[in-house]
């Protein structure tokens, strides 16, 4: 869940993924999934992001 939460910012600037991976380690999958989440989802990792910032 760390991982998950260390990209969270990388992707809401927009960095590539790849870019991403090699920042911080985590897989492209893992950060892909998130990407989605953010996007996609239900709207639970931007609304976290959000209060945290």
């Amino acid at each position: 869940m760390n991982d998950r939460w260390r990209v969270i910012p990388l992707i809401q600037k927009n960095i590539p993924y790849r870019q991403i991976h090699e920042e911080t380690g985590v897989s492209v999958t893992t950060i892909g999934r998130v990407a989605r989440c953010l996007h996609l989802g239900t709207g639970g990792y931007a609304l976290i992001y959000n209060r945290t910032q």
